[in-house]
């Protein structure tokens, strides 16, 4: 089953849904930035718009982009390097593992 994605936008996006939108992408949007913001999103929508008007019933989803077709290698666990000489750079380790700072509590 297909499912239509119809986007409405009969209304433009003003400054409040502007910062509303910053707001929730944690953007910091400053006031000489706004008007330019506004119109590069309006102009998004507008061809959101017309793009819903494209009859797509007969239009079967993509599923990949392009019709390349990836040559996949057989996956096989080969010893590269040892150990020790991975761990030989690190700045601090205990001898089987890097050591890093602790970054979360429990």
């Amino acid at each position: 089953m297909i499912r239509s994605c119809v986007i409405e936008t009969k209304n433009n996006i003003d400054r409040e849904s502007l910062q509303k939108i910053a707001h929730l992408a944690r953007l910091e949007m400053p006031e000489f930035a706004e008007k330019e913001m506004m119109d590069s999103l309006n102009s998004v929508l507008t061809w959101m718009e017309e793009l819903n008007e494209i009859n797509t019933d007969n239009v079967r989803p993509l599923i990949h982009m392009s019709l390349e077709i990836n040559s996949l290698r057989e996956d096989k666990i080969v010893s590269n390097i040892s150990r020790e000489q991975g761990l030989r750079n690190a700045p601090k380790h205990d001898g089987a593992y890097f050591c890093v700072p602790k970054m979360m509590e429990n």
